[in-house]
């Protein structure tokens, strides 16, 4: 090698570091000084962080200088991960979210920290929670900090939130809706549907505000703006209550159905028939070729391929289908078209009537049934299964780097994704976390994530539910 051209002796370093890991990159570092420099060029971190993570926020590092904050980003981020993987005493924080004083109906992020974006060092991620003590309340999870909480009305039936546009949307007993300003509490609107019970689903197209409203009389409801100016209504369910609400991820297609009636198929509507209708048209509908449905989810990376848990009368069991959803347009009419994918056949008891659905990515289902948890790519096949719970699994929530589950055996069990060089996407188990004592409490009821932090209600034997809080950037 040519000494008196030492910018070659650089390149060939730089080169040669770039199949190291991050670990032995730092060795290498402390070896001389040409090392050093080569080691601490900020090209091989970028390069790193790039190949770990998709998304890196770069600017939570502040105006540090540039040759070490790619660096520093991704020690910390991992260092982060490593805490969340692991789940060890001291790797975290625990706050008990206390003042409702009855059942906590649904909790909501209003503010998280999230993965593609993640702000290593953010102390202001909000959860809001409703209660059948008919208040809304907002609290920092960091430090355990009650940020508002709204006036009591009648007893809240569900909750949901627009991160986006820092707004919250609740429903009560009477069927009153109500959106609330996420930073003040302040009431913006109400309207009222008289359905003792919702489903809320709320989206945006096209920079545009809705909220549609399934009713406990079969109907959904589409309002918009702020001021929940009703746009259209549709009945779907004939008196059968609402409870399967969701949108596909292009925003194209809303679905709705029921769980309580095994005979009624779920329906797909097309969402700008809803929220922009022409005059004297039905919104466009069409039903699911399948009965009994008891649980679907949208598959995120898809535009409109939709996933269905349902009967299976041909075995007196249940099985799962999957549809892709789309639109056929002529000069005089426009028909919908579902299209059936795949489908197979589950191997649940008849008796398991409460089931979850989520999808991860193109190819991953996370099905949760009493104690059981069991991952299935699109084609039928088991990727993984778990059964760590004592008692039934009552919610689920599923991000791009883990699963956790909450049981009425008051744990959360965490499990991490890993990709499998023979089977693809799973799930690793790695620890479980403990809501407190089963003489206070009867078990958790939901439960809800972003990148750093895991919020869960703990029900009270005595009436008033607990939110559990588990931060991990401390």
């Amino acid at each position: 090698m040519d000494l008196h051209h030492p910018h070659l002796i650089g390149d060939c370093l730089i080169h040669i570091f770039t199949f190291l890991a991050e670990e032995d990159l730092i060795s290498a570092s402390s070896v001389c000084k040409d090392w050093h420099e080569a080691a601490e060029t900020p090209w091989l971190w970028r390069r790193m962080c790039l190949q770990r993570w998709s998304f890196c926020n770069f600017t939570v590092l502040g105006r540090e200088d540039v040759n070490r904050s790619w660096k520093r980003y991704l020690l910390r981020r991992c260092h982060i991960e490593t805490k969340m993987t692991k789940g060890r005493s001291g790797g975290y924080t625990c706050k008990s979210l206390r003042g409702h004083t009855g059942r906590v109906v649904g909790l909501v992020y209003l503010q998280r920290n999230s993965a593609q974006l993640p702000d290593l060092c953010n102390s202001s991620v909000t959860v809001c929670s409703a209660s059948t003590d008919g208040t809304v309340r907002a609290w920092n999870i960091q430090n355990g900090e009650l940020l508002w909480c709204s006036p009591a009305q009648s007893p809240l039936t569900g909750i949901v939130s627009d991160e986006q546009h820092e707004v919250v949307v609740t429903a009560d007993s009477t069927g009153l809706i109500k959106t609330w300003q996420g930073q003040t509490g302040q009431e913006v609107a109400s309207f009222s549907t008289a359905s003792p019970h919702c489903t809320l689903l709320q989206y945006n197209v096209s920079n545009n505000w809705f909220l549609t409203v399934g009713t406990s009389q079969g109907s959904v409801c589409t309002l918009a703006d702020s001021s929940l100016t009703k746009k259209s209504s549709l009945m779907v369910c004939d008196t059968f209550k609402v409870n399967i609400l969701l949108v596909s991820p292009d925003k194209k297609w809303i679905t709705a159905g029921t769980r309580d009636n095994d005979d009624l198929s779920p329906k797909v509507v097309y969402t700008e028939s809803l929220t922009s209708p022409s005059e004297g048209e039905e919104p466009l509908c069409q039903s699911v070729p399948v009965t009994g449905c008891q649980a679907a989810v949208f598959i995120p990376t898809q535009p409109a391929r939709l996933a269905i848990i349902h009967h299976n009368e041909r075995l007196n069991n249940k099985a799962l289908t999957v549809f892709d959803v789309s639109i056929k347009k002529t000069k005089y009419k426009s028909e919908i078209q579902v299209q059936q994918v795949e489908t197979f056949p589950l191997p649940l008891n008849t008796w398991s009537s409460h089931i979850l659905l989520e999808a991860k990515d193109s190819n991953c289902l996370v099905l949760a049934a009493n104690q059981g948890l069991w991952v299935y790519s699109l084609k039928g096949a088991l990727l993984a299964s778990f059964k760590e719970h004592t008692m039934p699994i009552s919610a689920i929530c599923v991000d791009s780097f883990r699963v956790v589950t909450a049981s009425q055996d008051l744990s959360l069990r965490v499990l991490t994704w890993r990709n499998d060089r023979d089977h693809g996407l799973t799930l690793d188990s790695q620890y479980h976390l403990l809501g407190g004592s089963h003489t206070m409490s009867r078990g958790f009821t939901h439960v809800a994530c972003d990148y750093s932090s895991i919020v869960a209600s703990a029900e009270g034997k005595d009436g008033k539910d607990v939110l559990k809080a588990y931060s991990f950037t401390s």
